[in-house]
């Protein structure tokens, strides 16, 4: 891919534009590793782009941006530009095509807007980028308050940069942060999903957490999250704190690489102890039917941040199940093939072991169920069965 790039850029650059590497692909090889995707810079206006190359799309040609492929590789191409006031917190009224610098100076973070010249092998650094990347710094360009008026999705991706990259944010782009995270629904609910999703599949997503919630963005974007906040609980099931507290944990205990769904459904498996909280005759803290409440609210949260049809239908299945784990030693062996053969069982298996690593660390009934999985995967099944067991139906 990083071969296709240079081809593009030396093909401009053989019909006297200038042409450099752009944003992210920059951050990456600054930091020694090698790019996912790779943008291009450059002044040659969009209809000389599309006259160079055969295969173009102007996804964007009002702003400078052009998608070209080549080797089915796709590459955006835009023009160095400088853009106007911005209205609707993503979208310039218009853009003015300038200079590299003044490109530069219209981008997000510092990290994000250095270019890299293929020919001369140097890095150009009009923002500080290098030095903000040595010192593991999210720095805003320029005025923090006015680069997040102009896309309010940047907020999410300071909170995004800093948990995948483990880097602190600059305090003065922090303290805006701060004021703003009210505005941050002025944008469309797809993208915050897809930034929320990059937030809780990052490993250090526990840092994400953190971040959402001193920042207000949790406040803002997920509501229902942060009135889990001093939700006590029974302390001889949870020592270890309210629901917003075990929550958090549970996070810390998840692996590394997860799914969607699991991490959603840990965010979401105890968001109805809220609602559903009351204390009996005896003094004992109950949450009765949370499971059946949150799977509800799940619901609502999920088409609220427009996942997919499938990926709501799975999520809600696990909240709503995950209180049933509790029976399964008592469950009749037809009944417990049918509970593990669904198709989330995977994903709320390790639900449930986390829910309990977070809470009272007892694993029976998770070691149970490891041992059953072993044991029905070695019993003999006629081709029928075997064919019923993979589809789920049994």
């Amino acid at each position: 891919m990083e071969e296709t790039a240079r081809e593009i850029a030396a093909r401009l650059r053989e019909n006297g534009h200038i042409a450099y590497f752009a944003g992210g692909c920059v951050r990456d090889m600054v930091r020694g590793l090698t790019a996912k995707d790779y943008d291009i810079a450059t002044d040659a206006r969009p209809e000389a782009v599309q006259r160079l190359f055969p295969r173009t799309h102007a996804v964007g040609a009002h702003f400078g941006v052009i998608l070209v492929v080549e080797n089915d590789f796709q590459f955006e191409v835009a023009t160095f530009r400088s853009d106007e006031a911005y209205i609707n917190g993503r979208h310039p009224t218009s853009v003015r095509f300038s200079s590299p610098e003044e490109d530069a100076k219209r981008r997000d973070f510092t990290i994000n807007g250095m270019f890299y010249d293929p020919v001369a092998e140097e890095v150009i650094d009009f923002v500080g980028g290098r030095a903000d990347i040595a010192a593991k710094l999210v720095r805003a360009i320029g005025d923090p308050a006015q680069r997040f008026a102009e896309d309010r999705l940047r907020m999410l991706r300071a909170v995004r940069f800093a948990t995948v990259l483990d880097y602190k944010i600059d305090s003065q782009t922090w303290d805006a942060l701060v004021a703003n995270a009210s505005s941050i629904n002025q944008i469309s609910a797809e993208r915050i999903r897809d930034e929320l999703v990059r937030v809780f599949l990052s490993p250090n997503r526990v840092r994400g957490w953190d971040l959402l919630d001193s920042s207000g963005l949790m406040r803002a974007i997920l509501p229902e999250l942060d009135r889990m906040k001093g939700v006590l609980q029974p302390e001889q099931f949870h020592p270890e704190g309210d629901v917003f507290q075990h929550t958090r944990l549970m996070l810390q205990f998840l692996p590394e690489t997860v799914s969607v769904l699991l991490v959603f459904a840990v965010l979401f498996h105890d968001v109805a102890k809220p609602v559903t909280a009351t204390v009996d005759k005896t003094g004992r803290i109950r949450f009765n039917e949370h499971d059946r409440i949150g799977a509800e609210m799940t619901d609502a949260i999920m088409r609220r941040l427009r996942f997919s049809g499938a990926e709501i239908e799975a999520a809600v299945e696990m909240v709503r199940q995950h209180m049933v784990f509790k029976d399964v030693p008592r469950m009749r062996t037809a009944k417990l093939k049918r509970f593990m053969a669904r198709l989330t069982f995977d994903d709320e298996l390790e639900l449930h072991r986390v829910d309990c690593e977070s809470s009272h660390r007892m694993l029976d009934n998770y070691e149970f169920l490891l041992r059953k999985r072993e044991e029905f995967a070695s019993e003999p099944m006629s081709r029928s069965f075997h064919r019923r067991w993979c589809a789920g139906m049994i």
